[in-house]
C-alpha cells in the first residue's frame, strides 16, 4: 500500500463515521415522525426528538466542525506531496479519537470525558497542522 492510500484510509474511517451517524439520526427522526411523537410542523425543532436522537443531531453536526480541518490538511499534505509515517500516525489518532468521541457522545455522555476526548482530537489535529508546516517550509 501507498503512503497516499495509508493517509487516506483515516479519512474513509472519518467519512464512515459521518454515514454511520448520519444514518443513526436519520432513523431516530423517521420514527419519531412516523409514530407521531414529533409532527412535521416541529421537524425542524431538535428538542422535539428524544434525548437520544438529540445526541445524534448534535454529533452529526460535530463531524463538520473538526473534520473540516482535518479533510484539508490531507488534501494539502497530498497536493504538496508531504505526506510520511508522522502525518499517517497522527491522522490515524485524530480519526480514532474521533470513534470514540461519537461512542461517548451518543452513548453515555459524559461531559468530563467527552471533552478529553475531543481535546485529544484536537491536540492530533493541531499536530497534523504543525508537522506539515514543518515538512513544508523547514525540513522539507
Amino acid at each position: 500500500m501507498s503512503l497516499t492510500q495509508h493517509l487516506l484510509l483515516p479519512a474513509f474511517v472519518q467519512f464512515a463515521l459521518t454515514v454511520y451517524v448520519l444514518a443513526r439520526m436519520g432513523q431516530g427522526r423517521v420514527r419519531a415522525m412516523r409514530s407521531g411523537r414529533v409532527k412535521y410542523s416541529e421537524v425542524d425543532t431538535k428538542t422535539a426528538y428524544s434525548e437520544s436522537v438529540q445526541r445524534f443531531m448534535s454529533n452529526y453536526q460535530s463531524q463538520f466542525e473538526l473534520p473540516v480541518l482535518f479533510y484539508a490538511v490531507l488534501a494539502f499534505a497530498l497536493i504538496a506531496e508531504r505526506v510520511d509515517f508522522v502525518l499517517i500516525g497522527l491522522a490515524w489518532a485524530f480519526a480514532g479519537s474521533r470513534l470514540v468521541h461519537s461512542f461517548v457522545h451518543t452513548g453515555s455522555n459524559i461531559i468530563a470525558t467527552r471533552f478529553k476526548v475531543f481535546a485529544a482530537g484536537l491536540v492530533f489535529l493541531v499536530g497534523m497542522w504543525a508537522w506539515f508546516g514543518l515538512r513544508l517550509f523547514v525540513i522539507g
